[in-house]
């Protein structure tokens, strides 16, 4: 888990640096009608890393359940890969994204209770629960904590196409 931890911080770390020097103004801003501003991103980060967490504690709260082995081979770092187009579940579109402060707040609240989390159970645990992906189907509680960071990545590389467009 380690190794998984280490990654997110860094990949949280290179997206605060780029998210805090922002103006309100170009943080809220929309490059397109149809493209999220950074703002946005932020928001639809957290909202699909408080649904993990939830449902993480749930299957915690449960009897262990270990998926079968097909299963665990998918991996999460498909997730990363900006050139395959996924359109977000419903729940977690954006809407009324917070400001700036409150929005990196929130965030990093988030963040913080996903290591609690992690911190609070053993991998093997993690690896006896089971969270049901909306795209990548089951995967085991390692896995799902190993697709946030994916998933941050490549909103990561979002958050930095949206602010070349607005330049």
């Amino acid at each position: 888990m380690q190794r998984i931890i280490k990654r997110l911080d860094s990949t949280h770390e290179k997206l605060t640096a780029t998210v805090e020097p922002l103006s309100p103004q170009i943080f809220t801003q929309r490059p397109a009608d149809d493209e999220w501003s950074v703002a946005e991103i932020l928001h639809h980060l957290r909202l699909v890393e408080d649904r993990v967490i939830k449902e993480l504690e749930r299957g915690l709260a449960g009897e262990p359940e270990r998926l079968g082995f097909m299963r665990r081979l998918i991996p999460p770092a498909i997730v990363g890969n900006r050139m395959i187009k996924v359109k977000a579940p419903q729940a977690m579109n954006p809407k009324a994204a917070p400001g700036k402060e409150l929005g990196l707040a929130n965030f990093d609240e988030t963040r913080s209770r996903l290591k609690a989390l992690c911190a609070a159970h053993s991998r093997d645990r993690l690896r006896q629960t089971v969270f049901k992906h909306p795209f990548l189907g089951k995967i085991n509680g390692v896995a799902a904590v190993s697709f946030l960071g994916y998933h941050e990545q490549r909103h990561l590389k979002q958050i930095r196409e949206v602010l070349q467009k607005l330049n």
